[in-house]
């Protein structure tokens, strides 16, 4: 009797395929929305933090000059929650890492949903819609209950609740202000460059020797998908790939030559380029960033 057919593997459901703008597919994985919740209040923990330290300082200081008035305090609050609440998303994800503090700490990062670079104006909307996703029925719910009607608490708790939970009802586990700027939050962890791809056995690099040019075409997230590359070898792939790099670098493919020691050597030639400049205080983070 023929043995059973073992049942496919199953696939993750927050996995999802993403083609990089040098059409290499890379498969990501999408931050659960625990994950997520749990950077907001990392991050809201570093806000309010951030205020309490600002304000002992304030007070030492007004202590210090013998003033007991309490008003620069009150400015002090005022001014840094508003630029806190407007500033502090939107700065830290417009860094390389598209990560505020309380999400480096969980490994996640936002990332624009078509595979290509984050922008400003994607982090700016998404940052937007937080107003009337979390601060807006917040301040509601937290007036004087004796001014507002009970319908109209009622309501404001629906309100909260809709845009609380709303990631848990689609299957990318989006925000509204995921959906409104075209991103998604996805698991980052942290990574170092694979010391077993640059220091396996010896090739014929005599074949291989890399312009200086031809080297800075390319940054430290290329690398990272060179290695994604190398490591899963789908032979389509490692085709596609060696023929784009080729073409950006200039580089005649020489009788003989592999695609996979082409992308080996260039591999190791990068990683070793990056390395040198590291140690002189330079190093591109990506091909769009000047040499």
């Amino acid at each position: 009797m023929a043995k059973a057919a073992k049942p496919p593997r199953p696939v993750d459901p927050l996995d999802r395929e993403m083609v990089t703008p040098e059409g290499v597919d890379l498969r990501l994985h999408l931050g659960q929305a625990s994950e997520r919740a749990a950077a907001f209040l990392l991050d809201f923990a570093i806000m309010i933090g951030s205020l309490i330290v600002l304000t002992l300082v304030i007070v030492l200081a007004l202590a210090s000059a013998g003033m007991k008035s309490g008003e620069p305090i009150m400015v002090v609050w005022l001014f840094g929650a508003f630029l806190l609440r407007n500033l502090y998303f939107v700065l830290f994800e417009l860094t390389p890492s598209a990560a505020t503090p309380g999400k480096r700490m969980l490994g996640l990062r936002v990332a624009a949903r078509n595979g290509g670079r984050l922008t400003a104006d994607a982090v700016f909307g998404r940052n937007a819609m937080r107003e009337l996703e979390v601060y807006l029925p917040l301040s509601f719910l937290l007036a004087n209950s004796k001014d507002i009607d009970g319908v109209l608490t009622l309501l404001g708790i629906i309100w909260c609740a809709i845009f609380v939970f709303f990631p848990l009802f689609n299957r990318d586990r989006l925000r509204v202000g995921d959906l409104v700027a075209g991103t998604w939050v996805v698991k980052t962890p942290k990574r170092r460059l694979l010391r077993d791809l640059a220091t396996s056995a010896d090739a014929d690099t005599g074949r291989f020797a890399f312009t200086t040019a031809q080297l800075d075409a390319y940054g430290v997230k290329e690398l990272h998908v060179l290695e994604d590359v190398l490591r899963r070898y789908n032979p389509k792939v490692v085709a596609a790939v060696a023929e784009r790099i080729r073409a950006k670098i200039g580089w005649v493919a020489g009788p003989n030559e592999g695609d996979g020691e082409f992308l080996d050597a260039y591999y190791r030639a990068l990683r070793g380029r990056l390395e040198s400049r590291l140690l002189l205080g330079r190093r591109r983070k990506d091909k769009h960033d000047a040499p």
